[in-house]
């Protein structure tokens, strides 16, 4: 019996879809300069029970199985390879439970992260972990790649949420980890193993949440600074003061310039960086006004404080607008995610405008500054050889600056195609060699999303 018709005999026929044209597009996420192969098939489960079949199913015929959510990522972690099964998740969609009482929520991996925020807020509740592509990502792929968002600097991410999974192994066996309760150290904790392995040692099917009460609405003030190094002293001095923003971003003039272009948001050209922070604390004006004396004293030519949310939404907007504006400069982009200390964030900002030099290229950074967390954004053109050459150049350079400088070379968007070399040498020998263990383990055959990590 050949794989299509292993497959029917535990899955509806509208689950399996073998037309080239469809399941071509099914072969890769969001990430420039990863390859892609061509699947077999792609399969759209609804059941625990059909994904069960479907890695039992890969397990006997030794068939590698690529895991997919939404695709939105930017790491290449989804991406097909030849004669895989493609397994997307992003029909098992339910929320399975909202519980106000032990602040969790019970979710299948399909579910969208913004249709989980509203839900859980309908109860007083708050889903933390925000990305960019919120209203599109899928709470699968968010646990696959640890990711981050805009208020980490208060809130962590995604990994400080997750209790518990419920996990399909390569054989098809189902492994449950974790708890529903507000403490637990039973064990080893293969739960947060699961977070971030990018499919690589199982396929979620159900994920418990862990919810905290919502906040008031934030306020936000921006800051406009004559350097970046001024901007960053300020993120340091508010840090080290002891404050806690919900959110506290940075954008570098390339990125200002590009939103300048795209909205006529009316920033001064001589603005050299601006730094956004909101706090969502009971009384966020007084945070705000002290911050804002914070960022006058270092430096900052202009501060901007809201006196309402929908004052702080236009502040807000240029951020976000960011990466929409810089898509506009050039036919395509490379989005760098490498984190390094709050104190060498300065440093970080200025290698990648050297860098941005060296290859003639134009790099804007926009930053989770209150983390540290950094996205360079290469804008080059596709069709060009030599620039695209540049461009991936320039991507390899920023990743070593960062590691130069104390960091890490992902800081919310996973590792995937596009920087497993650069993992190895983060790692060393000794850790490729036993996370390469483990990986065993969960899965001796290597059928689950081979290529990816290492």
């Amino acid at each position: 019996m050949d794989l299509i018709a292993r497959l029917r005999a535990g899955l509806p026929g509208e689950a399996i879809l073998t037309d080239p044209d469809v399941t071509g597009s099914y072969a890769h996420d969001m990430a420039s300069f990863c390859e892609a192969g061509t699947p077999a098939v792609v399969v759209l489960p609804r059941t625990v029970e059909e994904v069960q079949h479907i890695m039992r199913t890969a397990t006997e015929l030794r068939i590698p199985v690529v895991p997919q959510g939404a695709r939105t990522g930017l790491s290449g972690a989804a991406n097909a390879s030849d004669g895989c099964i493609v397994l997307s998740l992003v029909k098992m969609d339910r929320i399975i439970e909202i519980n106000p009482v032990d602040r969790i929520a019970v979710v299948e991996p399909g579910v969208i992260n913004a249709v989980l925020s509203r839900a859980v807020n309908e109860h007083g509740l708050y889903y933390p972990p925000d990305p960019s592509s919120w209203e599109e990502c899928s709470i699968g792929g968010n646990i696959g790649t640890a990711s981050g968002g805009l208020c980490c600097v208060k809130y962590g991410v995604t990994a400080e949420y997750v209790l518990g999974l419920d996990v399909v192994l390569a054989d098809g066996r189902l492994l449950t980890t974790g708890r529903r309760t507000a403490k637990g150290v039973a064990g080893y904790d293969l739960t947060r193993l699961f977070v971030g392995s990018e499919g690589s040692l199982g396929i979620v099917v159900r994920a418990v949440l862990a919810l905290k009460p919502e906040p008031p609405q934030q306020l936000a003030l921006a800051a406009e600074f004559p350097s970046t190094a001024a901007a960053c002293q300020a993120v340091c001095e508010i840090m080290a003061r002891g404050h806690a923003p919900s959110l506290l971003e940075l954008m570098d003039r390339t990125s200002i310039r590009a939103v300048n272009d795209m909205a006529r948001m009316g920033l001064p050209d001589s603005t050299e960086a601006l730094l956004l922070a909101a706090f969502d604390t009971p009384e966020p004006a007084a945070d705000l006004a002290a911050v804002g004396k914070l960022c006058t004293a270092a430096g900052a030519t202009e501060v901007v404080p809201a006196d309402t949310a929908a004052e702080s939404d236009l502040l807000l907007q240029a951020r976000r607008l960011t990466l929409t504006a810089l898509e506009r400069v050039k036919s395509a982009t490379m989005i760098d995610d490498v984190c390094v200390p709050r104190s060498r964030l300065a440093e970080m900002l200025d290698g990648t405008a050297v860098i941005a030099e060296k290859y003639g290229l134009t790099i804007g950074v926009c930053a989770h500054a209150g983390d540290g967390n950094t996205h360079p954004t290469v804008c080059f053109d596709a069709a060009d050889p030599d620039e695209s050459r540049r461009a991936r150049e320039s991507f390899d350079d920023i990743m070593a600056l960062g590691l130069q400088l104390g960091g890490t070379i992902t800081g919310e968007h996973g590792v995937g195609v596009l920087k497993k070399e650069w993992l190895a040498r983060e790692l060393g020998p000794v850790g490729v060699e036993l996370q390469r263990g483990i990986k065993d383990v969960f899965d001796p055959l290597g059928i689950l999303n081979p290529g990816k990590l290492f």
